[in-house]
């Protein structure tokens, strides 16, 4: 199916710049975006690394963070080498040092943009237009873990690179299909199917949290069970031309409840590229989970560690709370 146009992804873009006021009042003491978890290896690692590993490992060679103005600061240390001070605590501790090296290798491959103003997701992506240039790139968002299912281990970034090779189109969108009861929580597609076994397809139209009554009448894509839709999975291979779109909205002052919206830049985008039949949707054999929300952070802890080295401790754990709970009910 690929034409053979498509270039390199090299660059990935994480969007950071939220205020966690959700995750309040823990965001006031730290960014949600460094909130700790367990990661598959069992190392403890905040949010951003979690997720700024799955683009290097699907061959991403640089990361451009969008934050807060003056977090960059908290990065740069956290990304860093141990000082010497922490280099004699840690004495002894060869994996502990071992992992420093590779945070100042991971700090070298990064650079930090600043949101100075909290206009909305798709100003925050177009803060980044510098860094991108004119080539494709990655976008992630700060606070979405993960977990990939794939036979081949690939994780869910690369199996979106990989598509978007395959498929030569100018945009690929993950996408993951979603009940209706959600919509209101993520973008929507309407999609053409294109090729079931990868799971690639055309996109139709896009609309930000649209209702279930408008959905239902002008998003449905052919092939899904009744009251499912094709949502936003979280991370998506742009063109540079997403920066023109962004630049129509900021420019037009075009926004959504007060805000510049990805999404509208996105449906900008496929228009100008319908002609072309270049904006393509695919799905990831995997699940996302954002951390930006209290349920949401134990949910990612959970399918994390059901996912990594220490799942034998965690089954049986969660068996034996279940038993207590149960128990516990049945003495009421």
């Amino acid at each position: 199916m690929s034409d053979g146009s498509t270039r390199p992804v090299r660059k990935a873009v994480i969007t950071a710049a939220g205020r966690g006021t959700r995750q309040y009042p823990a965001s006031s003491a730290v960014q949600k975006e460094m909130f700790p978890l367990v990661d598959h290896d069992g190392l403890s690692k905040p949010v951003l690394q979690i997720i700024g590993e799955e683009a290097l490992q699907a061959g991403v060679e640089e990361i451009c963070i969008v934050t807060q103005p003056g977090d960059d600061e908290v990065y740069r240390q956290y990304f860093s080498r141990m000082t010497s001070d922490e280099l004699r605590a840690f004495r002894g501790k060869d994996w502990a040092i071992l992992e420093s090296e590779k945070l100042q290798e991971f700090g070298e491959r990064l650079t930090f943009v600043p949101q100075l103003h909290p206009e909305g997701y798709g100003h925050a992506v177009y803060q980044a237009k510098q860094f991108v240039g004119d080539e494709p790139f990655l976008l992630m968002l700060g606070d979405h873990i993960y977990i990939s299912a794939d036979r081949q281990r690939r994780n869910c970034a690369k199996q979106l690179i990989d598509k978007y090779h395959a498929a030569g189109r100018a945009v690929m969108t993950a996408v993951q299909m979603t009940p209706g009861k959600l919509l209101h929580l993520f973008g929507t597609l309407q999609c053409e199917l294109l090729d079931p076994v990868q799971g690639l397809y055309e996109v139709g139209a896009i609309l930000e949290k649209p209702s279930e009554e408008y959905a239902a009448a002008h998003l449905r894509t052919n092939g899904l069970p009744p009251g499912s839709y094709l949502c936003h999975f979280g991370m998506h291979v742009f063109p540079a031309a997403i920066f023109d779109a962004l630049e129509h909205h900021v420019r037009h002052d075009i926004r959504e409840k007060g805000e510049f919206q990805l999404t509208n830049a996105q449906e900008y985008l496929r228009t100008d590229l319908l002609a072309a039949g270049q904006y393509g949707a695919c799905t990831i054999d995997g699940q996302r989970f954002d951390t930006g929300i209290p349920y949401g952070l134990m949910e990612s802890q959970l399918a994390l560690a059901l996912a990594g080295v220490h799942r034998g401790e965690i089954v049986e754990a969660i068996a034996r709370l279940l038993a207590e709970q149960l128990e516990s009910v049945s003495k009421r």
